[in-house]
């Protein structure tokens, strides 16, 4: 079976080399401009989970046992294999270098951006990119309809359109490096999967991005388990819309965004509808396959996270109780002994080594989980701001979730907390 695979792996490659001549347009000084400093790379927190390497082994050992039930993929005719799927809504600072990099990739024979009802200079610069390079298709949202969030419909309309094999969803903030697509294509066929998702690498050039960013990540890490995901045995599902493959026939089988059409957390929901009708899904958080810059402003990145925060950790009131309770009880503690030695002064100055001892301890331990999850260890010293913001991020996104209403991107979605 494994020849098979490989087999398949050689005609995916073919078919590939025969569509890089559309590239061509893109390839060059775009990607050349896009390449990261060294400047860059100290300043890129890496959202990779240590998972990826401490479970590595029993991944792998899963994937030896698996047998490639090639029947799942599409015969080889169709003249597109990949479809990239970008929706815009207000992108115009970052919407050019998403559309080059995905038009880059050889194996992908259209990039299809919507447009959605922009009132920045979005729709200006897709159109001189579309008059450039021929892969690009411009569709244009003219209203949206009731029951959906904005994104799920862009994705809707773009996905409606689309030809190829595979559905490459992802978003504007992202850059996709050489051989992206043809990384997700080769992980297809090794895992049998018909959905693949990547997280990306994050870009982060102010302390509020340093702050927060990891700091979310490093809980959900904690939470989450690459291995359990991708294991067909296990319930649990994830996936990040920011890169999303799904093998379109499957997609359109479990409903595709309609189905998921007033979620905004609708790459989760994806995941688990194809994990529930029995597909392989695979998610991991490779290094050199795409990155981001989610927020380029303080506003945006609060209004971002209390979107789908809560959600994100679970999205049920045990999830407060278990980010809070470990707080509470040291705050409970360090009042009472407070207490306790001011009707005895002479041991007094415990107090305020025990409040340092509690500092430093969780600044270790916060160092040791950045070491973990390849984040530079330096940013440490923002783990007293990264708590107060998470904290805070977490019980906005509650409150708005369950009782009143999120916006993002200038629309307001009522509450729903599933």
């Amino acid at each position: 079976m494994r020849g098979l695979a490989v087999e398949r792996q050689f005609e995916i490659f073919r078919r590939a080399a025969a569509q890089a001549g559309l590239a061509l347009a893109v390839v060059g000084k775009g990607e050349q401009r896009e390449q990261p400093s060294q400047k860059d790379e100290d300043q890129a927190g890496m959202q990779v989970s240590f998972y990826s390497f401490v479970q590595a082994p029993i991944i792998m050992k899963g994937v030896r046992n698996w047998k490639p039930s090639l029947s799942r993929f599409p015969r080889i005719g169709n003249p597109i294999l990949v479809s990239a799927i970008i929706p815009a809504r207000n992108e115009e600072e970052s919407i050019r270098r998403a559309v080059e990099s995905v038009a880059a990739q050889a194996e992908i024979g259209e990039v299809i951006v919507v447009n959605d009802q922009s009132t920045d200079g979005t729709a200006k610069i897709l159109a001189e990119l579309a008059a450039r390079i021929p892969k690009v298709r411009l569709i244009a949202i003219e209203a949206l309809p009731a029951g959906w969030t904005g994104k799920n419909y862009a994705l809707a309309m773009g996905a409606a359109r689309a030809t190829g094999d595979w559905l490459l969803f992802t978003d504007a903030d992202t850059y996709h490096y050489p051989g992206s697509a043809r990384r997700a294509l080769a992980d297809a066929v090794d895992h049998d999967a018909v959905l693949v998702s990547y997280s990306p690498e994050q870009e982060m050039e102010t302390w509020w991005e340093r702050a927060l960013i990891p700091y979310v990540y490093c809980r959900l890490a904690a939470k989450f388990s690459y291995a359990r995901v991708n294991d067909a045995a296990a319930g649990d599902a994830a996936a990040n819309g920011q890169f999303l493959m799904i093998l379109r026939d499957v997609y359109k089988g479990v409903g595709g965004h309609t189905a998921v059409a007033g979620l905004v957390l609708e790459d989760v929901a994806l995941a688990r509808r194809m994990k529930a009708a029995g597909h392989r899904i695979y998610f991991t958080a490779p290094i050199g396959i795409v990155r981001t810059r989610m927020y380029r402003d303080f506003r945006s990145m609060w209004e971002g996270w209390t979107k789908n925060l809560y959600l994100l950790m679970g999205g049920t009131p045990g999830v407060l109780a278990r980010e809070f309770a470990p707080w509470l009880v040291t705050a409970v503690v360090i009042v009472f002994w407070g207490d306790l030695l001011l009707r005895h002064p002479g041991n007094l100055w415990t107090l305020p080594a025990a409040i340092a001892g509690v500092l430093i301890g969780g600044h270790l331990k916060y160092a040791a989980e950045l070491y973990r999850n390849l984040y530079p260890v330096q940013y440490i010293k923002y783990w007293v701001a990264g708590v107060c913001l998470f904290s805070a991020a977490l019980v906005v996104s509650w409150w708005k979730t369950t009782q009143g209403s999120v916006v993002w991107k200038g629309r307001a979605y009522p509450a729903k907390a599933a």
